[in-house]
């Protein structure tokens, strides 16, 4: 299964043939459905075949495959050519609270040294935990405030992969404490142009 958010955070629809069905999940061949994990929530939408229209209701990853959980099983089988649509008013607020969390991971990590100890986005808000061990208030706001600042330069965002040898060696390439990378041979690469570079997999 080719994960197609991967590479295109921006693809709403996407051609793909069912792998495996059941009366409420189904395996695609690939997809830009995004699965649950890492503090973001997944994606939601649609699946259609032949004018029908099933509804995405959660999409999670287990043991390596991408499982689309159904609000009905809609006859689709194994072979189905199908198209995919994703929930897009939704991803593109997750995308904004995603990047915006990458953005005050750097304030909080190149200003004051701290890193993620948690953190939740969700389309209404988004929390974010930091080991920060005296609290300060007025440091916070300054973080927040540089933050703002930036997002009004508009810098653009990349997406690329590295050797995971060499990425390992930024400075900062993670922002997770006490958290490391999946161990494979090349690392997604998520950069704020001139602010922020981290290993990540998300939209």
């Amino acid at each position: 299964m080719h994960p197609l958010y991967m590479d295109d955070c921006y693809l709403r629809e996407f051609p793909a043939v069912v792998q495996e069905a059941s009366v409420s999940t189904v395996v695609l061949d690939n997809t830009a459905f995004y699965p649950a994990g890492g503090g973001v929530p997944c994606d939601i939408g649609w699946i259609t075949k032949n004018g029908s229209k099933i509804e995405v209701v959660n999409v999670a990853k287990e043991t390596g495959r991408v499982i689309h959980h159904l609000s009905s099983s809609g006859g689709l089988s194994s072979g189905d050519t199908v198209t995919g649509l994703i929930d897009w008013n939704r991803r593109y607020i997750l995308m904004r609270h995603h990047t915006s969390a990458h953005l005050l991971a750097a304030m909080f990590y190149n200003e004051l040294g701290v890193l993620i100890t948690g953190n939740q986005l969700g389309v209404e808000q988004s929390r974010m935990d930091f080991s920060m061990e005296n609290f300060d208030r007025r440091l916070i706001e300054k973080a927040f405030d540089n933050a703002n600042e930036m997002i009004k330069e508009n810098r653009p965002v990349k997406i690329y992969y590295l050797n995971r040898e060499d990425a390992m060696k930024i400075p900062g390439i993670v922002k997770l404490a006490n958290a490391l990378p999946p161990s494979v041979d090349e690392l997604r690469i998520v950069e704020i142009s001139g602010i922020d570079v981290q290993a990540d997999g998300g939209c």
